[in-house]
């Protein structure tokens, strides 16, 4: 008999103490409370409880705390009865006896297996970034996890030159961040424009231009080829930028080492089939780590909604559950800059199969472009259109017809029936999904408010709105002002 057998509730082991992992252990104590079907082990490799990896950003910028985006407090782990084992890493796994060795020394035996082990940065080759042991040289820092964050405040100066190394998403948010707190931010990206993979080249370049008024300069289309300590960068052009700290944010690569080490099956991560299992049928898989045909990778909701799939099944709420992908909005949290992204973005005006509506005023940063086929929204990107953003997203969520006038739709001023403006509460209707990240309608919204969450964080309490990217914040709040004048 291995030692995986044993009597009591089936014992569920957490690999990963991340926004997918914390997640999970939530949803499966939400469908067992009393731990009756259940018992749930998490071991976290960081020493912090877990937190909002979406809103670095803010921390970097000064504009939030870091206690502020954590998910639990101290006591969360003990009120719910999880065994939580931070600052501990699961070093293997025995599949035959179905226990996992930490790095403490001891084993924990399972019944399931969750392996939630996120994505680590990816350091370009860049020469001299790396030291002669292959640690980070002096003055760079990546930019993934709290502790970062702490490195690059305690390197960056007020005046003093910066050089963020990327030109997406997260490389974006970090300057931005830095440049309010008054460093010399120059963002060094290969792609001839920012953000490639959500955005075309004129909104890749009005975005460029917003964010230079927000004193951010750009070396695009460039390589850097050299870093030397204390004085900065060479690029693949012969230029010189010069750098007292030097970010990286150039992507990241899923942390398969354990899951390779005991024999499962991996490619970009780890293989996983509709039930988030691996090949090994006690062995599943959850967030960046995981490779599902459906999933986009680096981003929250796929792994929350993977996560509530998980949880049906190992809690035995839901035998049926099935993840089938994840359609997403990419939103820049910038301050002072307004971008949603969404579908297939790329098509040009000239294909026979699409409508291609665009808007381009780089004078006032505001680029939006609607990709349709059929009538449908396949595609879209709003740069300084707030208003459009809901509506656009719900109907491509929906697969419902676009309205017929293009241009008030883009404008966010058309009213279809099925979806409004979301600064319009009042004649929103119920189906809106005004949460992406947690599938929070207005009706959820409503509903919460009537069992007594009367404020935002209640709100978000009850039903998690604003608890992801933060996005939908302002029109959380929105309802929350007119539900209060109705009472």
């Amino acid at each position: 008999m291995s030692t995986g057998d044993h009597a009591g509730p089936r014992r569920v082991v957490i690999v990963g103490y991340g926004m997918a992992g914390a997640r999970l252990a939530e949803d499966l104590r939400a469908r067992d409370p009393r731990g009756q079907r259940v018992s749930v082990t998490v071991v976290g490799g960081e020493s912090h409880h877990a937190y909002n990896r979406i809103l670095l950003s803010n921390v970097v910028a000064g504009t939030m705390s870091q206690r502020s985006v954590h998910l639990h407090d101290e006591s969360w782990a003990e009120l719910n009865d999880v065994d939580l084992r931070t600052g501990t890493a699961v070093t293997a796994i025995d599949r035959d006896t179905r226990t996992v060795a930490l790095d403490d020394g001891t084993q924990v035996g399972y019944d399931a297996l969750v392996l939630a082990t996120g994505s680590r940065a990816w350091i370009p080759p860049t020469e001299g970034l790396l030291d002669d042991d292959g640690e980070l040289a002096e003055g760079v820092v990546p930019f993934r996890t709290l502790d970062d964050c702490e490195r690059i405040l305690a390197h960056a100066r007020a005046g003093a030159p910066v050089v963020v190394i990327g030109g997406g998403v997260l490389g974006l948010e970090a300057a931005r961040g830095l440049a309010g707190q008054g460093s010399n931010v120059t963002v060094v990206h290969p792609v001839g424009h920012l953000m490639e993979r959500q955005l075309d080249p004129g909104a890749g370049g009005v975005l460029a231009t917003a964010l230079t008024e927000h004193g951010i300069e750009f070396a695009l289309g460039k390589l850097a080829t050299r870093y030397v300590p204390g004085d900065g960068l060479k690029l693949d052009d012969g230029s010189h930028l010069p750098a007292d700290l030097v970010v990286v944010s150039a992507g990241v690569r899923p942390e398969t080492g354990l899951a390779e080490s005991a024999g499962l099956s991996v490619d970009r991560g780890i293989v996983v089939d509709d039930s988030l299992r691996t090949n090994d049928q006690r062995i599943y898989a959850i967030g960046d780590v995981a490779q599902h045909p459906g999933a986009p990778t680096g981003l929250v909701q796929p792994a929350w909604e993977q996560s509530s799939v998980v949880a049906d099944l190992l809690a035995g709420a839901d035998t049926s559950s099935r993840y089938r992908g994840t359609s997403v909005v990419t939103r820049l949290k910038a301050r002072g800059i307004d971008l949603s992204a969404l579908g297939d973005v790329h098509a040009e005006t000239d294909s026979s199969d699409d409508e291609v509506v665009c808007l381009t005023d780089p004078k006032r940063g505001r680029y939006a472009k609607l990709v349709l086929r059929d009538d449908r929204v396949r595609g879209a990107i709003l740069l300084g259109f707030p208003d459009a953003a809901a509506t656009v997203a719900h109907h491509f969520d929906n697969g419902t017809p676009a309205p017929s006038d293009r241009l008030a739709f883009l404008l966010g001023r058309a009213l279809p029936v099925e979806a409004a403006p979301a600064e319009n509460p009042a004649t929103m209707p119920g189906s809106v999904t005004v949460c992406k990240c947690n599938n929070v309608t207005k009706s959820s919204l409503v509903d919460a408010w009537r069992s007594g969450s009367r404020s935002t964080a209640d709100l978000a309490g009850a039903t998690r709105a604003t608890t992801g990217c933060g996005g939908c914040r302002d029109v959380v709040d929105g309802i929350a002002t007119w539900l209060a004048s109705t009472d």
